[in-house]
Parts: structure tokens; C-alpha cells; sequence
């Protein structure tokens, strides 16, 4: 029961965290780390186990990472060069193509070490593999709480529903991920509407050196050519980041009311790091993701993460220091 212990701590922990906020990102973490003492544990019980069965499912488990490692390698190049076929050449569109080369140039370093032999370049590889595990475990991490996150219904009795802006098409239009977005928020607001309490629609976007018009305008435009009450839609025109969206939405909504509570729309992709950013800036509500395509999934994820990490930036720095300094001197 010892064994098992350290598993159960670290998911009482995660099971507090969503409690109080489910908008920190600790609560990844806490469930990665509940998962991997988990899993080692039931490992360690498999391993003194004398059984044809044990061995087997111990074999799995150690093919299926070095297999599925090569395969999500695979996959994340070919879906590269699907995005540069359809969203064109922009760093954004390189992630899963870079990833995916990145983890063949860690596989093939890893090799070259075992092969050579050099004390040099030993070193490189284990430091580049602890680095690379460090950041893959945070990025399973993100991707299945994100995913967790992203299942939980949004409250029925909210003030507002946020819809979130992402840019136009030629200066005026709305992109489909853009109109996806205003599709759920309309959804939320007529489920609320339906029992009798319309909440407001806060389209926020403000305009770009490209845009001939504020994002929120042609976005309530939108809603309003498609039957939308435009007495229901407030504008909020400021805005030029996730950051500012989120503050300047929160200023509309705590002048009108202090007490407010909202729902935040935007794509499932970014819904996680959108409720990171919310509560930070202090709004009261959770977020909500609308569909994406499934080609545009992978990369835009990455630079969710991205961002992510970023945000985090001391942390990660220290920790990859820390890694690399325990790699080099060990």
C-alpha cells in the first residue's frame, strides 16, 4: 500500500485543485505526476508477479513508447506538410512538422551515443533526452487536461457568454474558426434563453493594421444576419490579445454588474490556456471550446503549449538548468 501512496497524494491533490479553480495548470501536473507513480507502482506489482501474463504486459510497455514514438513522429510530419498545403508557409503551420523532425534528431542522437561510444557526446544525448522527457511529460500533461477540461458542461445561469476574436478574412469577413466560435456562443446563449434568462453576447476583438473593421463589429455582424437579437450583443472594440480580450471583457462586465458570471467561447484548442489566461486576469467564468478541424488540431495545440510554457517561463527555465546541470556534472 506504500507503494501506491505517493499516486493517491498526488491525486487527492488534483482532485482539491479542480475543486477550488479548475483553470490552473497545476492540476495537469498534479494529474500527470498521479498517473506516472500510478502506473510505476503497478509496475513494480507486475514485476513481482511470476506469471507468463506479467511479462507480457511488461514487454508491452516497454515497445509501445519506442514504437508510438516513431509512429507520432511520423504523424506529426505528415500533418506538417498537410498544413503548409492548406494554411501556407507561417512559422505557426511548421510546429508539428518541426516536433515531429525533432524527435527523429533525439532518436537519432540517442543512437549515435550508444554507437560511438564518445564521453562528449554521451553527455549531449542524455541531456537532450531528459530535456526532451521533461517537456514531453508537460506536454501530455497539458494536452489531457486540456481534453478533461474541455468535456465539463458550462454553467446554465450565467450574465454573459465572451466570444473571443481571432481575425478576419481580407479585413471584413469571418473566418470559419472565427464563425465556429460565434456558433457555440450562440448555442450557449439559446440553451440559457430557452429557460427564460438571455444572457448577454460580448463579441470582443478589437481591429488590426490589416483589418478595415474591429473584429467584434463584423462579428456581431455576423450573428445579427443570422436572426441574432442585436439588442443582446454587446461590443467590446479594444482589444488586440487574449490578454486584453479577457480584461477589457471583465471592465464591460463588472461596470454593469459586479457580480457578474460568464462563460468564455473560443476553439477547443485553446480553451485550456484562454482559462489559464481568465483566471489571471480575473474573470469570473470557465471557458468553452467550439470544433476545429482536425488537420489544424496538432499544430495549433503545440503553440497553445508554447505559450504556455512561456507563461511559465522561470519555472521551465530552472527546471531545464537544473536537468541539464544534474546531466552534466552526474
Amino acid at each position: 500500500m506504500i507503494l501506491y501512496a505517493p499516486a493517491l497524494l498526488l491525486l487527492l491533490l488534483f482532485a482539491i485543485g479542480v475543486r477550488r479553480d479548475r483553470r490552473r495548470f497545476r492540476n495537469a501536473v498534479y494529474l500527470g505526476l498521479g498517473i506516472t507513480f500510478l502506473a510505476f507502482a503497478l509496475l513494480v506489482t507486475l514485476g513481482q508477479a511470476d506469471s507468463v501474463l506479467a511479462e507480457t504486459v511488461l514487454i508491452a510497455i516497454v515497445l509501445v513508447p519506442a514504437v508510438g514514438t516513431l509512429v507520432l513522429a511520423g504523424l506529426l510530419i505528415a500533418n506538417g506538410f498537410k498544413m503548409l498545403r492548406k494554411e501556407g508557409r507561417r512559422l505557426g503551420n511548421l510546429l508539428s512538422l518541426l516536433c515531429g523532425v525533432g524527435i527523429l534528431v533525439v532518436v537519432a542522437l540517442l543512437v549515435a551515443a550508444v554507437q560511438v561510444q564518445s564521453p562528449v557526446l554521451a553527455v549531449i544525448a542524455r541531456t537532450t533526452f531528459l530535456l526532451s522527457f521533461y517537456l514531453s511529460f508537460l506536454f501530455v500533461c497539458f494536452v489531457g487536461y486540456a481534453y478533461l477540461y474541455g468535456r465539463l458542461t458550462p454553467r446554465q445561469d450565467v450574465d454573459y457568454v465572451v466570444v473571443l476574436g481571432s481575425g478576419l478574412l481580407g479585413g471584413t469577413r469571418v473566418p470559419p474558426l472565427l464563425a465556429s466560435r460565434l456558433e457555440r456562443g450562440r448555442a450557449l446563449y439559446e440553451r440559457q434563453a430557452a429557460q427564460g434568462r438571455p444572457p448577454l453576447l460580448i463579441t470582443s476583438g478589437g481591429q488590426g493594421p490589416d483589418e478595415q473593421l474591429p473584429e467584434s463589429h463584423a462579428m456581431a455582424d455576423w450573428l445579427t444576419e443570422r436572426g441574432f437579437p442585436a439588442d443582446r450583443i454587446v461590443l467590446e472594440d479594444r482589444s488586440r490579445t487574449t490578454e486584453e480580450n479577457l480584461r477589457f471583457s471583465r471592465e464591460l462586465m463588472i461596470g454593469a454588474d459586479p457580480d457578474y458570471r460568464c462563460v468564455v467561447v473560443t476553439n477547443n484548442f485553446h480553451a485550456f490556456r484562454a482559462a489559464i489566461l481568465a483566471r489571471r486576469e480575473g474573470v469570473n467564468g470557465q471557458v468553452a471550446g467550439s470544433p476545429t478541424a482536425a488537420y489544424f488540431w496538432p499544430s495549433a495545440t503545440i503553440r497553445e503549449f508554447v505559450a504556455v510554457l512561456v507563461g511559465y517561463k522561470w519555472i521551465n527555465l530552472g527546471v531545464c538548468a537544473f536537468i541539464t546541470l544534474l546531466s552534466v556534472t552526474g
